[in-house]
């Protein structure tokens, strides 16, 4: 393996090709209009979507590429759909999902899923809705914040528990639910607060998971985690290419600045914590396209280190533009605002460096024990 996100023995070609693609449409004029039809004729959108429903039976591998290349645009309006399109390849086959997956294959609806309450949240957490009978079906009451480009999202699908507590995925209309506008700092994105309060929902909604839904909404969090650390990969790349290109032209003294020790100092410590998170994330990518169930150890190694990477080179990139890093013509600002948004979205590294020392903390106990 390179150390290249989604890079396999047998897809690399196929991948470079759909890297060049995505790079060459999120770099140019077109990607202000970037609209689901845009996307949908891109084949983005169905990446993951089985081939019987329009899709292109692809797996996550070839979604975390595209996700890379919006992190390096820092383009917005993708990671809702992937979220979606992740959650419905978990759940048990019904009409009404399929309908779903297809419509968003072809472009012809946008959707989003609200998996988390606060954006802490890795594992763990309760749904952020919960079911109970009603008259007639169903009532629907909870709230999830920071959900992901749900302004143009319908319908939306909502984890919730059922009345017996068993977690399932609940489609609902968004013209049913309280959505209002999540003001963040990263504008290159929109969010939103999602609240039910006793909404009505037919039985027939409630998706349920395939297989264990206690591991299902885990591996869906785990991908959600993984996701933006391929953003935070992505704006991190960007960063170190707008800067090294940068010092090489910014004169002073008579020489270029990128001539100096401290700055290649600064550039090589960069080039060094993205090459460690780009193989850490292209590990976990790996495991988690191929259903590994230790997946979670190298989704949140990858998620804790390069999101907080990303915060550093973001920063790092501003001081060695000088003066003009700190405009708002620079443009840098908008990666560091990102980044620092990547960070907190889907567990801190802060959390997942609890939940990893858990993992280890009790391996090292049962080896003293004698239990290994």
């Amino acid at each position: 393996m390179s150390g290249t996100v989604g890079d396999t023995v047998d897809f690399t070609e196929i991948h470079d090709e759909l890297r060049s693609v995505a790079r060459d449409v999120l770099t140019s004029q077109d990607a202000v209009g970037l609209t689901p039809g845009r996307l949908a004729d891109l084949g983005w959108l169905g990446l993951e979507v089985p081939d019987e429903s329009g899709g292109g039976g692809a797996s996550f591998a070839e979604t975390a590429i595209v996700l890379e290349e919006f992190g390096r645009a820092a383009a917005g309006g993708y990671f809702g759909a992937t979220l979606a399109a992740g959650t419905c390849a978990l759940l048990a086959e019904t009409a009404d999902h399929e309908d779903l997956l297809r419509t968003l294959a072809a472009g012809e609806t946008m959707t989003t899923a609200a998996l988390v309450a606060v954006p802490d949240d890795c594992e763990g957490a309760p749904s952020p809705f919960r079911l109970r009978g009603g008259a007639d079906g169903l009532l629907l009451s909870g709230r999830a914040e920071f959900v992901p480009d749900v302004a143009n999202a319908d319908p939306l699908l909502l984890l919730a528990d059922d009345p017996d507590g068993v977690p399932v995925i609940v489609a609902v209309q968004a013209n049913t639910l309280a959505i209002a506008a999540q003001p963040v700092l990263d504008e290159t994105r929109t969010f939103g607060v999602v609240t039910a309060d006793d909404v009505a929902v037919r039985v027939d909604s409630a998706w349920r998971f395939a297989g264990d839904p206690v591991d299902a909404v885990q591996r869906l969090r785990d991908r959600a985690a993984l996701s933006i650390a391929c953003d935070s990969l992505g704006l991190s790349a960007a960063m170190l290419d707008a800067t090294t290109a940068y010092v090489r032209v910014r004169e002073q003294f008579g020489r270029p600045v990128g001539s100096f020790q401290a700055v290649k100092h600064a550039c090589a410590d960069m080039l060094v914590r993205i090459t460690i998170a780009r193989h850490l994330v292209a590990d976990a990518v790996r495991q988690l396209a191929e259903g590994d169930p230790d997946a979670w150890v190298a989704a949140s190694m990858a998620k804790s280190y390069s999101c907080a990477a990303a915060v550093e080179i973001a920063g790092k990139a501003m001081q060695l533009h000088g003066g003009i890093g700190y405009t708002w013509e620079s443009g840098i600002h908008r990666y560091h605002k990102r980044a620092m948004l990547n960070r907190a979205l889907f567990g801190s590294p802060a959390a997942h460096r609890r939940r990893l020392s858990e993992r280890y903390g009790n391996t090292v106990g049962d080896a003293a024990s004698g239990r290994l």
